[in-house]
């Protein structure tokens, strides 16, 4: 299989084996007028099996998504050929508007314009709780 280097735009790589398609979706990559390359179960000495995204094209990312999604990514900025700049993404300590609340009882059930806030309560089981309610994340 070959796929192409990029010359100018981004390279998120080490992400956990078949998480890249959800990566894809959560940051809406699809949307963009650029060249998108989804590499799946990549061999890696680091972590036996990887996914790869290139990115053709410099864009923001939402480093909170990352983080949440796989806290384990690196973020390659890619120049003229060359890497740039690296950067390595951490579980988020509150995320907004990635996820939404279960729980019927909570405010943010009822409106609708509020936020859906959650707050990291134990980064080992990257176990999240609703702000408001205290609501548990559901897996």
């Amino acid at each position: 299989m070959n796929i192409d280097s990029i010359r100018n735009g981004i390279v998120i790589d080490h992400i956990q084996a078949k998480k890249g398609m959800e990566i894809y979706k959560a940051l809406e990559l699809g949307k963009l007028d650029c060249s998108v390359a989804i590499i799946t179960n990549a061999k890696s000495k680091k972590m036996g099996r990887k996914d790869i995204i290139k990115i053709d094209k410099s864009i923001d990312l939402d480093m909170d998504i990352l983080g949440y999604i796989d806290p384990n990514i690196t973020i390659n900025i890619i120049e003229d050929d060359k890497r740039v700049a690296k950067y390595h993404v951490e579980l988020p300590k509150e995320i907004v508007n990635i996820i939404k609340c279960k729980n019927p009882r909570c405010i943010t059930s009822v409106e609708n314009e509020l936020q859906h806030i959650f707050v990291l309560t134990d980064k080992d089981k990257k176990s999240y709780r609703c702000k408001y309610c205290e609501t548990l994340k559901e897996d």
